[in-house]
């Protein structure tokens, strides 16, 4: 199991187009992916999860990942809070 903390840099946030980017990295092996946000639990492979979690410029998400693929879908993850999701 992989855990890290990430800090939402890009301007908008999370919104519609860099939750979809995130959904399609975590959906994209079988590893079991969850966001945790103030204490709350989100399912990263789940649209409507990751865009409820209301994330801002600034906020901290912690990033659980466990299963088989866990190391490249992390390295995934972290390329695009890296690029700040292409914005």
């Amino acid at each position: 199991m992989i855990q890290k903390e990430y800090t939402l840099n890009n301007p908008q946030g999370l919104h519609a187009r860099p939750a979809s980017l995130l959904v399609q990295a975590a959906s994209e092996g079988k590893s079991e992916v969850t966001l945790i946000h103030n204490k709350k639990e989100y399912n990263a492979k789940s649209i409507l999860g990751v865009l409820s979690i209301g994330a801002q410029k600034g906020d901290v998400l912690l990033i659980r990942i466990d299963g088989p693929d866990e190391v490249a879908i992390e390295r995934k993850i972290q390329a695009l809070f890296e690029e700040n999701f292409k914005e």
